[in-house]
């Protein structure tokens, strides 16, 4: 579903990404891993269109969006949860998930979609009226994911989805990340700090390492290579 050829991005005179690739199967979990500064969400937002990559090719089923702007990306189903939730946090719950379909036609078609939202986050249906700004860090969270949700993604990027939770809140959020793909079809490419639930939700995984990769696997390979051990789960 997702190709990623040679990719370099670079800002300014730093080369942030050098020649990275990797795919991602249609249906699949790809859990992306690595330390900080190794390149992650700058992939992401090369990805979804945010950071134009000085050369290479990133191709969506098939269809090269390297040159895309970030909204004909949506458009075409890719939606990004960023780090940090980045919700807006004057309006109202509801409002932030309006926005997640402003570029959907149909009403009745939204409507269904927000009421698969808050089956997956009954919270939120709850604080539907109530300033985004005004929730908690996990609601917050929620909200990122029902946002772009909102956009009936086929290619869902989570950027440290467990950033800044609670342990009982990181489950529950990774279970609905399992319950996403696994229910809804959604292919996910997800990049996180703990790399260990990372590697537990997923199918597939890559650590990347100063700007490349370095090794891909499945998740259970990479949970239970040495050296992905001594250096990410703490083995």
């Amino acid at each position: 579903m997702l190709r990623v050829e040679d990719l370099v991005v670079r800002y300014g005179t730093i080369e942030a990404l050098h020649g990275v690739s990797l795919s991602v199967e249609r249906g699949t979990v790809l859990a992306l891993i690595g330390a900080n500064g190794a390149g992650k969400s700058t992939l992401l937002r090369a990805i979804s269109g945010l950071q134009r990559p000085a050369s290479g090719r990133v191709l969506f089923e098939e269809q090269d969006i390297t040159r895309l702007q970030a909204h004909r990306i949506v458009a075409r189903g890719v939606c990004q949860v960023p780090e940090g939730r980045r919700v807006f946090p004057d309006l109202t719950v509801s409002e932030n998930l309006d926005m997640g379909a402003f570029l959907r036609r149909g009403r009745k078609a939204v409507a269904v979609t927000r009421e698969h939202v808050y089956s997956l986050f009954p919270i939120l249906a709850e604080r539907a009226r109530q300033l985004a700004g005004t929730l908690s860090g996990g609601e917050q969270q929620m909200l990122a994911i029902g946002r772009a949700l909102m956009g009936e993604p086929r290619l869902l990027l989570l950027d440290e989805p467990s950033l800044g939770l609670a342990p009982t809140l990181v489950s529950l959020i990774f279970g609905t990340i399992e319950r996403i793909n696994r229910e809804n079809g959604v292919t996910i490419l997800l990049v996180e700090q703990n790399a260990n639930m990372a590697l537990r939700s997923a199918h597939y995984g890559c650590v990347l390492e100063t700007g490349q990769v370095r090794l891909t696997g499945t998740a259970e390979r990479l949970r239970t290579d040495e050296d992905v051990k001594r250096a990410y789960l703490g083995g």
